[in-house]
């Protein structure tokens, strides 16, 4: 087997209405498909990163404790947004707290260089608005 990217990632969710809503005002995505309720792009340039996240690291890394904190849905994955710059992360997450969206955390550097937000989605989901500064660089 030779997989070369993430070809499809599709959330699942309990009210399609509140992550259209979600996905489509609140991030800027459009959906050039429809079937019944789902909606989709073909549109959207693909994933750079797919990885296992142990539920015990996402607590950590959201809100820096090891177990995820009662009260708050256990998310089933994390869906992160590349953004232009390292500035353009604070600024998406001023924008979606604007909008009434709880923000998990503001924007900040993790150890490894990447800057992030990050927030739930309507189903649940953990979603990072971020800058990984490797995924700019030039081919060389």
């Amino acid at each position: 087997m030779d997989v070369q990217f993430v070809a499809s990632f599709s959330p699942i969710v309990a009210d399609p209405s509140a992550a259209k809503a979600f996905y489509q005002r609140a991030l800027g995505l459009s959906f050039e498909g429809e079937a019944d309720d789902y909606v989709f792009t073909e549109m959207l340039g693909g994933v750079k990163h797919f990885g296992l996240w142990p539920l015990t690291e996402a607590a950590q890394a959201c809100y820096g404790q090891p177990d995820w904190p009662s009260g708050v849905p256990v998310p089933q994955a994390s869906l992160e947004f590349e953004l232009p710059s390292p500035d353009a992360v604070p600024a998406a997450a001023a924008e979606l707290a604007g909008q009434g969206h709880r923000l998990i955390h503001d924007a900040r550097t993790e150890p490894w260089g990447q800057v992030i937000a990050r927030l739930l989605g309507p189903e649940g989901m953990v979603v990072g608005l971020c800058y990984t500064p490797w995924f700019h660089q030039a081919a060389g």
